[in-house]
């Protein structure tokens, strides 16, 4: 397994190998010497550069990032702060973070909530300093169940599902954790298994058919395949209630979107259920 490290670029020593020789070449000693002050002169000037222009994006940025919390609620800022911990803690469960767990959490908070640059800033640094957190996972779940209602726990292992989704096939031991996950939220084993068996059926639905398709919808409601209307009708009440937009718009306008594509999802479903029985199939 490949584990993350930034690579050093090339070096380009034999530059200034040939750069010597045509010095000495062409006008001795004291173009030689020109030649070194010439390179001194300008290449401590490139380097303060460099490092002006760094610094200055750093503090540019980290002014953005302290503007972009300070708009947000506490709410919000301490849900991204233990989800972005809980994840990092959930990819070393093995001991290793690897590249591409670190890409699977950075994809999905661009890609999956639509952070914009700043946005991503902040998330990088909540992973650098979530990788050296001695806090562990226990303690975090611990902290998240008693610091949020019951849908902003449902949100949150909704999202460790779909991160542990965009490895194919998801690890067994990964899905092991993440059931011990619900646990320490206290989520229902009836939410839990309506997650993850979302997911499980989500991966076939390119190629699913008719039938793999209504097992899916089955999944999404949380039932076994064959419930009758009236269960279908209790499970979709159910979980509109649960994922109604409005219980998490206080963690930010990118988690009220998680839960507005999870009403899409039930919506779609039970919209296929309701023609299926109006039309007595």
């Amino acid at each position: 397994m490949e584990y993350y490290r930034q690579q050093n670029q090339p070096g380009c020593g034999g530059c200034l190998l040939i750069l010597v020789m045509v010095a000495l070449v062409t006008g001795g000693a004291p173009a030689l010497l020109n030649l070194f002050g010439f390179l001194l002169y300008s290449g401590l000037a490139g380097v303060l550069v460099l490092f002006a222009a760094f610094w200055g994006f750093t503090y540019y940025m980290r002014r953005k990032v302290a503007s972009y919390e300070a708009s947000q609620t506490e709410s919000h800022n301490r849900f991204v702060f233990l989800l972005v911990n809980i994840l990092v803690k959930i990819a070393q469960v093995d001991g290793h973070f690897t590249r591409p767990e670190l890409n699977a959490i950075l994809n999905f908070f661009q890609y999956h909530l639509r952070y914009n640059q700043e946005q991503m800033y902040w998330v990088k640094q909540l992973v650098k300093e979530a990788r050296d957190n001695a806090t562990d996972l226990r303690q975090l779940l611990e902290e998240f169940r008693n610091g949020f209602a019951y849908e902003p726990r449902l949100i949150l292992l909704e999202l460790i599902y779909q991160i542990i989704h965009t490895k194919q096939p998801p690890p067994a031991d990964e899905l092991r954790l993440a059931r011990e996950v619900a646990l320490v939220l206290q989520i229902s084993v009836y939410d839990q298994r309506t997650i993850e068996a979302k997911y499980m059926y989500r991966q076939r639905q390119e190629a699913a058919s008719a039938g793999q398709l209504e097992e899916q919808y089955y999944a999404v409601l949380g039932l076994e395949p064959g419930a009758d209307f009236a269960e279908i009708k209790k499970a979709y009440r159910k979980l509109s209630m649960q994922y109604h937009p409005d219980k998490v718009g206080h963690l930010g306008e990118e988690f009220k979107q998680v839960a507005e594509e999870k009403m899409k999802e039930i919506n779609v479903a039970y919209g296929y259920f309701e023609k299926k029985f109006a039309n007595g199939k």
